[in-house]
């Protein structure tokens, strides 16, 4: 299956040490990203969407910038990259502006349902952090 790599980014009204723990901890992440999120051992997450389990491996973390969850097994054939998402945190030196970017790399194509889903997901953590 083919894999489509999907960029976008939204500003936040949040600095990157108050927004950081709500991509970066299952407790953070179940608040906005999934409807459950549990902490495994080895560094895995066991993300929960319509009462279905999928287990990411955090492949990297630098404090309050970003981190990575690779999903495990869902690469379709041998040599296949897995789906992962990738979220940084930037801020701007001139306004001080935060800006959360997010590259989702997944079997999904279609960037209109890409940008509806993400929106959907921002709209949410906007209004945790109060921005």
């Amino acid at each position: 299956m083919e894999k489509h790599k999907f960029v976008t980014e939204y500003e936040l009204r949040a600095s990157p040490k108050m927004l950081f723990p709500y991509i970066s901890t299952a407790s953070g992440l179940s608040q906005w990203f999934a409807s459950k999120v549990n902490t495994m051992p080895e560094q895995r997450f066991d993300f929960q969407w319509d009462n279905e389990s999928h287990i990411a491996r955090q492949v990297s973390m630098r404090q309050n910038k970003g981190v990575r969850f690779e999903f495990l097994d869902t690469a379709a054939d041998e040599g296949d990259d897995n789906n992962y998402v990738d979220f940084r945190v930037d801020q701007s030196e001139l306004t001080q502006s935060t800006y959360l970017r997010i590259t989702d790399y997944s079997g999904t194509t279609d960037d209109d349902e890409l940008v509806d889903l993400w929106d959907g997901l921002i709209d949410k953590l906007k209004e945790i952090v109060g921005s």
